[in-house]
């Protein structure tokens, strides 16, 4: 069996009523002859849409094949036993050209049952924002099931809702259930459950190329909604040089920054879990155990297999990189 080495992608780029050209302007990725680019699937694995890998001797295979072949040695042996050949992570960029429909998403047990799927708990980091750029997380207040029916068919929904204007460098956990939607002006990093099972709850009143509305999920989002409320739906974090510091820490995955300066080496000898490391600024050289070194820029998202133990990072300038795990 060949050895695993960092892989690198396709992406996959999807067209969207809401979409806009930042993914080009701003990321760098082209993706005509598409007219507008809503999101990128950078690595994925949800059924009929398995990432195609595009460097060294795998070049053409897709990740669900892999995870097949190589099982615990690309998983880890913990990870591998937990989702079998169903690789658990998918990660995207998202442009805000328009708001996103205010919408939810089901948690295992509802995905699980009505969908044969895992849920869909994420978090986004904000990588660039237009002036006074805003989104929606969790309620403004207490609520339940009544009230909210009230204001969603009063048409009033959006008084309900917690707003957040937002600047680079924001983060933002959203377990399953919480209501939320991307505001336009916004382009960001999703990491979330393989999973695209997404409730549309209102999708301000807009029409498709065809004139028609987009259908909504009101009875399915119903049962899917958490109505409590939270004094911070923003995750508070101070970013360190040349460590790394957490931002997310949940049963689905972690999720640390690093704000590189200098060359940084990483041993996991001692763990064993696959990694997935996501540019957010900047562009970094990164060299394995094998003495093989590759260029990351702004946007490039790898996979490090569990059975790589060992990387050096060196940035060209200030470096920001996510590391996404699940430990």
């Amino acid at each position: 069996m060949s050895t695993l080495y960092p892989l690198r992608f396709k992406t996959i780029f999807k067209d969207k009523i809401w979409g806009g050209s930042k993914i080009k302007t701003v990321l760098g990725k082209d993706f005509s002859p598409l007219p507008n680019c809503g999101e990128t699937w950078e690595l994925s694995a949800v059924s009929e849409e398995s990432s195609i890998i595009e460097n060294g001797i795998f070049e053409g295979e897709d990740l669900s094949k892999l995870v097949k072949e190589h099982g615990a040695a690309l998983m880890g042996e913990k990870n591998y036993k937990r989702f079998g050949n169903e690789f658990p992570l998918l990660i995207k960029f998202i442009d805000a050209n328009a708001d996103l429909s205010i919408q939810v998403h089901p948690d295992d047990a509802i995905a699980s049952e009505r969908h044969n799927c895992a849920g869909k708990t994420e978090m986004w980091y904000i990588l660039a924002a237009d002036e006074a750029a805003r989104l929606n997380v969790g309620f403004n207040r207490e609520t339940n099931k009544e009230e909210y029916l009230d204001y969603l068919n009063k048409g009033k929904i959006l008084d309900l809702l917690h707003y957040e204007t937002v600047a680079a460098g924001d983060v933002f956990y959203l377990p399953a259930g919480r209501i939320h939607y991307i505001g336009r002006g916004i382009l960001l990093a999703e990491i979330q459950q393989t999973s695209d099972i997404t409730y549309r709850i209102y999708d301000f009143d807009r029409k498709d190329a065809k004139g028609n509305k987009r259908e909504l999920n009101t009875d399915l989002a119903l049962a899917a909604l958490d109505f409590s409320f939270e004094e911070e739906y923003k995750t508070k974090y101070e970013a360190e040089e040349n460590i790394p510091v957490n931002l997310v820490d949940s049963k689905y995955f972690t999720t640390d920054l690093f704000v590189l300066t200098d060359e940084i080496e990483l041993d996991y000898s001692e763990t064993d879990m696959f990694r997935i490391f996501i540019v957010v600024e900047g562009d970094v050289m990164m060299t394995t155990n094998n003495n093989t070194s590759e260029l990351l820029t702004f946007g490039d998202v790898v996979l490090i297999p569990a059975s790589v133990k060992e990387l050096l990072f060196s940035p060209l300038g200030e470096v920001k990189l996510l590391e996404v795990y699940i430990p």
